[in-house]
């Protein structure tokens, strides 16, 4: 495929940052839009760097005055609302519109595994889920009423070295370190998709310039769904933690302490999530899994051993972790 110019919409969050280093390994044109602020992640040098805020309807025709693209990708829009905005600025400006969704979108709980495309969308425990379903209603509205070029996309739980995908994030690394019990929810055993941001973006990149992906869904997940008892325990050996002490605490537990946290685990984390690929598999040829979770698990822990500013201990959750402790380990133990 010949280069494309193509908008990042964010560009430095944990999946955009390996799609547009994929974009630009592809040889496209890469633009970037962000709001000019320190980025935790760098911005490669060969990206266009545009600033201007999305949040800002001027700003972002200020700043891409001019300039029409092949691909728009959107990693920034969690409102219809903003879906709203992105129809009046990029209509007649680009020839594919790359919305990124959410899996969490899917029937929550799912009647039946794996999870395909034509799965219903209905999560009526995270507004999260639900306001990127009304996102996607605006954007099938469009493309049925006026052929807005759209393509959606919804990754499941996709991490890089920067992201422990765990509840509690490094606190519950320090404190399996320090033989201390974490939680996990349920009995945690329900299977979990989780993907490398690096096989994410092999997919995402792939459906740039697509015809035959207007109008689609795609979810792009790895093909590896390992129990939350085994993401937990690879992280613990990352961490040099020959045995982690996990103490099983039922999700509706949880919520009802921390309605935040619960949320999260009733409208996604909860039940099991096993994802059928093989929509984006013949888009995209080759797609799949590349970085198992166990080298993933060393990445991210090599990582955080080697930014100490970034192992932030969270007092909350461990005030959480003790109460919950409290009223659910077995006695005895």
């Amino acid at each position: 495929m010949s280069a494309l110019r193509v908008l990042f919409i964010g560009g430095t969050g944990i999946i955009s940052t390996a799609c547009v280093a994929e974009a630009l390994a592809q040889g496209h044109e890469v633009h970037l839009l962000h709001r000019g602020r320190e980025q935790r992640r760098a911005v490669p040098d060969s990206a266009i760097v545009h600033t201007g805020d999305i949040r800002d309807e001027a700003s972002v025709r200020a700043a891409l005055e001019g300039l029409d693209f092949d691909v728009v990708a959107e990693f920034l829009a969690f409102e219809p609302e903003h879906i709203e905005t992105d129809l009046r600025l990029f209509a007649g400006r680009t020839r594919q519109y790359i919305f990124v969704s959410s899996a969490s979108a899917y029937q929550t709980p799912p009647t039946h595994l794996p999870i395909t495309e034509s799965t219903p969308l209905r999560n009526p425990h995270w507004a999260y889920s639900r306001n990127k379903i009304a996102c996607e209603d605006a954007l099938v509205a469009a493309y049925r009423e006026t052929g807005f070029p759209m393509t959606i996309v919804r990754p499941s739980h996709t991490y890089d070295a920067t992201l422990l995908p765990i509840d509690g994030g490094w606190t519950a690394i320090e404190r399996m370190r320090a033989g201390k019990p974490v939680i996990v929810h349920g009995d945690g055993t329900s299977l979990w998709t989780i993907t490398h941001s690096t096989d994410f973006a092999r997919g995402f990149v792939g459906l740039f310039g697509r015809a035959d992906a207007i109008g689609e869904p795609f979810h792009i997940t790895g093909s590896e769904a390992p129990t939350w008892n085994q993401i937990y325990t690879e992280l613990a050996h990352a961490a040099g933690v020959a045995e982690p002490d996990l103490v099983h605490v039922p999700s509706e537990a949880i919520a009802a302490l921390d309605a935040e946290w619960g949320a999260s685990l009733l409208g996604d984390k909860t039940h099991s999530a096993v994802f059928d690929t093989s929509k984006i598999s013949r888009i995209v040829p080759g797609f799949g899994t590349t970085v198992p979770f166990a080298r993933g698990a060393r990445e991210i822990v090599d990582w955080y051993d080697a930014h100490p500013e970034a192992q932030t201990v969270d007092a909350h959750y461990e005030e959480l972790v003790e109460v919950l402790v409290e009223r659910h380990r077995p006695r005895g133990r």
